[in-house]
């Protein structure tokens, strides 16, 4: 079987398919037009976040099986018209918890202290203490919107640091939030009653804008946002203004609607705006785990569909 990676693996994941006997070849960069031009031969796709599997890369896929996703979440794949297709679709959701996690503290802490922002006023030749007076963590209410992997991972953190943590998901046991101290409660009251909040939903039709003008101003003022999921969660044309008129006090956020973003987006412009370019998941440890996890779904798929030929 020939196998297509599309999108930058760690090479001991391709190294490793390689050992395994596979017919592997590396070619990153794609556009939607030049994937499909290029999928014909191959029977298994690899790819992380940057190659869209539309319906019309899948359709020029003629001897396609499987494709894996090095990563949590299937966004950037048609999913449907794969499987419509007896086309197989893998993840690797565990692999990057972790990392994301951390990220999303990460981006906690900086938007709490101002730290980004104290760092280019000192590199101006400024050092100016004052403005950049932040706020501790500890007694402050994390709400978690989405408690899988990350959100547990994420809440169990901010118990170490002293938070008051509350969430919603509907689809996780009141065991695993008892055991985390977690206080369930409906999504607006999570909302309205967060001192800072975390998003760690999937993207969905259901989800598509979920945060806009509307659902930011029943945020407690004052509040923060911070999104390490998926863009088009938030409408980033409201949030800015939630952030100008001073109802939010500030926003991290990690991905965006359309990726890479316009460079005249209005949420580039607001000093209480962390932003960075997608890169939750961007660890040396994360993307090993990601692309081990995908060479193995990759290895196991291909001795199998060998052993039934």
């Amino acid at each position: 079987m020939k196998i297509l990676v599309s999108d930058v693996l760690a090479d001991a994941a391709i190294q490793e398919m390689k050992n395994a006997g596979l017919d592997v070849t590396v070619k990153t960069g794609m556009k939607g037009p030049e994937l499909a031009a290029f999928i014909g031969p191959f029977h298994v796709l690899a790819v992380r976040s940057q190659s869209k599997v539309t319906e019309e890369v899948i359709a020029a896929a003629k001897n396609l099986k499987l494709i894996v996703r090095a990563g949590v979440g299937l966004d950037n794949v048609d999913a449907e018209a794969a499987r419509a297709k007896n086309i197989r679709v893998e993840n690797t959701p565990h692999a990057t918890t972790i990392t994301v996690a951390e990220h999303t503290f990460a981006l906690m802490l900086a938007l709490v202290r101002h730290i980004p922002q104290a760092w280019n006023s000192l590199r101006q030749g400024e050092w100016d203490r004052k403005t950049f007076q932040g706020s501790e963590l500890k007694g402050k209410t994390l709400g978690i919107l989405g408690l899988g992997r990350i959100g547990q991972e994420v809440a169990k953190r901010a118990k170490a640091f002293g938070m008051h943590v509350i969430a919603n998901d509907n689809a996780v046991d009141s065991e695993v939030a008892e055991a985390l101290e977690i206080e369930m409660h409906p999504f607006e009251k999570v909302v309205a009653l967060s001192d800072i909040l975390s998003i760690h939903l999937p993207l969905t039709p259901k989800t598509k804008n979920l945060f806009d003008a509307d659902m930011l101003h029943k945020m407690k003022k004052g509040a923060r946002l911070i999104n390490a999921a998926r863009g088009g969660i938030v409408d980033e044309k409201a949030l800015a203004e939630a952030l100008q008129e001073g109802h939010l006090a500030g926003a991290a956020i990690d991905v965006f609607e359309e990726e890479p973003p316009a460079k005249d987006n209005l949420l580039f412009k607001l000093k209480n705006v962390i932003a960075v370019p997608h890169i939750g998941a961007a660890t040396d440890e994360g993307q090993s785990r990601a692309g081990h996890e995908a060479a193995r779904i990759i290895i196991e798929f291909v001795r199998v569909s060998l052993r039934g030929a």
